[in-house]
């Protein structure tokens, strides 16, 4: 059982900081940012954090290859893994909101296929090249450089059957669930991964907070942003035509005690680690705060 922190893009250096240091004190095992569009790109937060820890593996939820070529997005990851001394991990995702750059999500299996395959080559050192579909690397091709690690654990997010088959195949570390806190979805998925070894983590707008129903209004008013993403999404829901999907699918809210009882529910159903994310809280710092000191200690 793991706990990671979601970080939202949107915050200064020193804050950054600030919350990565209390994650680590606090028992977080992993820190992410987000990469979501028009957000501050995320590797330039991952490295703050990198250099402010010590422990938490540190990596972006998520980067995609329809804004990001595979190049690019390998030479973040090996310089975020050089800088964290080899706690770096690469999450890979479809990408949202495309359309307002004008770019269509075409065949997203394909993209994510190839996207593995170039940047699993240039860690290998592998320079036979590659040509794909969507992504070509040229025989000859390689960094010119020596990464830290040749492999680094891959992550990938999607609600999709085939996808997560895939993660399956290419030895995926971790499956996420963007965008959800439903324990029900657990067991399905594990069923499209095809295999136990690829862990699956539910990550979720939080609020926790003393006040619960202030937490509850807060994560609310937060997770309007994904629902259009993620509400229609989720098998396990049979929702009749307007009806508002329930809260606790989408979200970890409340006192510190109903967010634990959700944990475990989550964590009896088969995931492996959960992501609390942004903005954790009535303020973030206080949200981390409480989830270090009354929710993380219930399970070690």
């Amino acid at each position: 059982m793991e706990f990671g922190l979601g970080i939202q893009s949107d915050k200064s250096p020193a804050e950054y900081v600030e919350l990565a240091r209390l994650a680590e004190s606090g028992g977080f095992d992993v820190v992410s940012v987000y990469h979501d569009l028009l957000y501050q790109p995320a590797i330039a937060p991952l490295l703050l954090i990198a250099q402010a820890t010590e422990r938490v593996r540190v990596g972006p939820a998520a980067l995609n290859p329809y804004t990001l070529h595979p190049v690019e997005i390998a030479g973040q990851i090996a310089a975020l893994d050089l800088v964290s001394g080899g706690r770096a991990y690469l999450g890979l995702v479809q990408g949202a909101w495309l359309d307002a750059l004008g770019l269509h999500e075409d065949r997203p299996l394909t993209a994510l296929r190839e996207a593995v395959t170039v940047i699993g080559q240039l860690f290998a050192g592998d320079r036979s090249g590659f040509a794909g579909e969507r992504f070509t690397l040229a025989p000859g091709r390689g960094f010119q450089y020596e990464p830290l690690r040749r492999e680094v654990p891959l992550m990938l997010g999607t609600w999709g059957k085939r996808t997560a088959a895939f993660a399956g195949e290419a030895g995926a570390a971790e499956l996420k669930l963007g965008g959800s806190a439903n324990p029900e979805l657990v067991p399905l998925v594990r069923d499209w991964i095809g295999s136990d070894d690829v862990g699956i983590v539910l990550g979720a707008v939080t609020v926790v907070d003393e006040d619960g129903d202030a937490a509850r209004a807060c994560a609310r008013a937060a997770v309007e942003l994904y629902l259009p993403i993620v509400a229609g999404r989720d098998p396990t829901l049979e929702l009749a035509p307007e009806e508002d999907p329930p809260l606790d699918r989408f979200v970890f809210a409340g006192t510190p005690a109903e967010v634990i009882a959700h944990a475990e529910r989550a964590f009896a159903a088969g995931a492996s680690r959960i992501e609390f994310g942004t903005p954790t809280g009535l303020t973030t710092a206080r949200g981390v705060e409480l989830l270090a000191q009354h929710v993380l200690p219930h399970f070690r």
